[in-house]
């Protein structure tokens, strides 16, 4: 009996820790976007620019995940910085695309993405909407800040731990989703995670988004 109330209170403890990690992950700075359709879980959205700092890997999108998120954190923390500079604020979500192998990071028509083939896949990290290019601490080499233009996003919300076959899934929802809106297509499929690891997986946000073209 005893044996059984720790495990009740080991689960408590953690369900609350992760209950504390969500809201936490809820007051950091997001993308600031219009919401121009709304249909249950799929969104249209009018974004406003912004600047991004990625890093591109070569590997299958799991394997190169953490690698990826670890060089991103160290430039904003101030870890690896040719002139070193203040702290970035982390913002949310985290954003990953596979990147062609033939381009340098272009937008090209979208496809299903094979998530478990290797390829090179880029994450991109949200600057705070206070920085500039020329305010933001120079990144290292491998590391390369953006500035996005506006943009016309069409998204779809799920929650869980995002696995590959349920990017695929969301993928085709999405793409049905698009066409039934009588949008067109403009660019890769993209994978936005808003969460840390210890929120629990039914408290996740996770979004597969594409960009479109504005309607006339």
């Amino acid at each position: 009996m005893k044996i059984g109330k720790w495990i009740a209170g080991g689960i408590a403890v953690a369900a609350l820790g992760g209950a504390v990690a969500f809201a936490q992950y809820r007051d950091i700075e997001q993308p600031d976007y219009e919401v121009v359709v709304a249909d249950d879980a799929f969104e249209l959205r009018q974004y406003a620019p912004m600047i991004t700092a990625e890093v591109v890997h070569t590997g299958t999108r799991d394997a190169v995940r953490a690698k990826s998120f670890r060089r991103l954190a160290a430039y904003i923390f101030g870890q690896d910085r040719p002139d070193g500079g203040e702290d970035i604020a982390m913002t949310s979500p985290v954003i990953t695309d596979r990147v062609d192998q033939d381009e340098p990071i272009a937008m090209t028509a979208p496809v299903i993405s094979e998530q478990d083939s290797e390829g090179r896949w880029r994450m991109r990290f949200v600057m705070p909407a206070r920085y500039t290019l020329d305010t933001l601490p120079t990144p290292p080499s491998d590391i390369t800040l953006s500035q996005v233009p506006a943009r016309r996003i069409a998204a779809v919300r799920f929650s869980g731990n995002a696995r590959a076959s349920d990017l695929r899934v969301m993928e085709t929802r999405l793409i049905d989703w698009i066409d039934s809106q009588g949008l067109t297509a403009k660019g890769e499929v993209q994978y936005a995670f808003y969460d840390a690891p210890m929120v629990p997986a039914p408290l996740r946000r996770n979004e597969v988004m594409v960009e479109v073209a504005a309607r006339n």
